[in-house]
């Protein structure tokens, strides 16, 4: 029987300052059983996404440190950046791997949101396969800030918001920059290819200027690669942006990916396949370092 497996891939509200994401990396990194697999940071979305896996226990304490160092460190009242948020530790998704269910990991959002509410003092929604009920399931009813908090609230804490504690299937993060500063052209492409326009099924879609690279991106977030697969988004974004006269500048994957998502595609980088990196999760020494990169969260 496999080894119960489960990854976290946290998005922190924290993308220019390396030593307050370090910090958090060393909460995480503190649990023995959990590796970090992953750790990128985004100065223009603002934003850091950490990704690690382990047994089920280890990855929640693991979760529940870094969302208290990220508390701890990070005060919304002085963060910018292009990308939406509600919280320092803005949203905590709970991922079966092996030998787990959604279920389980719902279990799992439900315990960790509760300590974070008790123990941190911030209010927290449920999502995704934790929600309580249909409507708070989709993270963008949740941005709307139309909902109350399943915990605490409805004063969120005043420096870091609050948290979206969730359990989802494999996402992939997957980012496109167009070689133009025109915005209106990201946000064209982008309500053309997302599911809520009518575009392509379980892909999620902003518009949003990278103003550091003088660029713009359709950022992305593929819910189910299995009906929408990175290389169908890629070619979608291509022909759209050769219609108005435009090309594409360069391609990101946040994270890790899995292999068959990555079939088809040589914008992904070899060092970000899932499978590969959690190979050496069984045994592995707590203390390895992540790899890093600078990358949209």
């Amino acid at each position: 029987m496999a080894q119960p497996l489960i990854e976290c891939v946290p998005n922190f509200s924290e993308g220019r300052d390396a030593k307050n994401v370090e910090a958090i990396e060393r909460a995480i990194r503190a649990v023995s059983g959990v590796m970090l697999l992953r750790s990128e940071m985004d100065p223009d979305h603002n934003r850091s996404v950490i990704t690690f896996a382990g047994a089920p226990e280890a990855v929640a304490e693991g979760a529940l440190r870094g969302i208290a160092a990220a508390v701890e460190r990070i005060d919304l009242r002085r963060h910018q950046g292009v990308h939406p948020r509600i919280g320092a530790a803005d949203v905590v998704p709970f991922v079966p791997l092996q030998g787990t269910t959604l279920e389980d990991c719902a279990a799992i959002a439900h315990r960790v949101g509760e300590t974070v509410w008790k123990k941190l003092g911030v209010p927290v929604y449920f999502y995704e396969a934790a929600a309580t009920n249909p409507e708070r399931a989709p993270l963008e009813n949740i941005r709307r800030g139309e909902l109350a908090p399943d915990l605490g609230g409805p004063a969120l804490h005043p420096t870091a918001g609050a948290s979206a504690i969730g359990a989802r299937k494999i996402l992939i993060a997957f980012n496109v920059n167009l070689a133009t500063q025109n915005l209106s052209i990201a946000q064209a492409i982008a309500r053309k290819i997302r599911a809520s326009s009518g575009g392509l099924p379980f892909v999620k879609a902003l518009g949003v200027p990278l103003l550091s690279q003088n660029l713009v991106q359709v950022s992305m977030n593929l819910t189910d690669f299995e009906q929408t697969s990175p290389r169908q988004v890629y070619q979608a974004i291509s022909q759209e942006a050769f219609a108005r006269g435009i090309t594409i500048a360069a391609t990101q994957i946040v994270g890790l990916i899995p292999k068959k998502a990555a079939e088809g595609c040589n914008f992904v980088p070899a060092n970000q396949i899932l499978e590969s990196a959690i190979a050496p999760v069984e045994g592995h020494d707590a203390n390895c370092s992540p790899a890093r990169q600078q990358g949209d969260g």
